[in-house]
């Protein structure tokens, strides 16, 4: 019986199943999730601590960034283009934000192609994210609030749904 258990868990775990993802070593959080930029500038360095080299800063705040590793009071990050490093975690955090990919993308009023279009937004535009269906996220971006696909953003998972 213990022989069946451990080899649907290695199965799990090799797969990536639900509830088998990995943990932070510090927080017990989900590896990877993403967090934004909290403060205004933001140095991602080679390695955790402040005598590593800075290999990138960031200065745009509320910018979502993908946490990839944990050690101590570091993180480790990624951009939307694959750049990062290490960054202190006061400079992160849980506020949940997205890129929008597409040249112009269309906010919708409800989680449908054929909704009434409420907004366009540019490449590159940092929107808070409100919720999620499979396929659908609703952002904020200014005073608009609109439905895009999940597709078109950078910063929220393929399989994520909340509200």
């Amino acid at each position: 019986m213990r022989a069946v258990f451990l080899a649907v868990l290695m199965t799990a775990l090799s797969l990536g199943v639900a509830g088998a993802q990995e943990r932070g070593s510090v927080t017990n959080l989900p590896i990877p999730r993403y967090v934004s930029l909290k403060a205004a500038e933001g140095y991602a360095r080679h390695g955790p601590g402040q005598t590593h080299r800075i290999d990138w800063v960031y200065k745009h705040r509320n910018q979502p960034l993908e946490i990839t590793g944990e050690y101590g009071h570091w993180r480790r990050v990624r951009d939307q283009d694959g750049m990062g490093g290490w960054m202190h975690y006061s400079l992160l955090s849980g506020v949940r934000t997205v890129l929008i990919e597409a040249e112009m993308q269309n906010l919708h009023r409800s989680p449908s192609a054929e909704s009434q279009v409420v907004a366009h937004a540019e490449r590159g535009v940092i929107a808070w994210l409100e919720q999620c269906t499979l396929d659908w996220c609703q952002v904020k971006a200014g005073r608009v609030k609109g439905w895009v696909q999940k597709s078109t953003l950078w910063g929220v998972r393929t399989d994520e749904v909340f509200e």
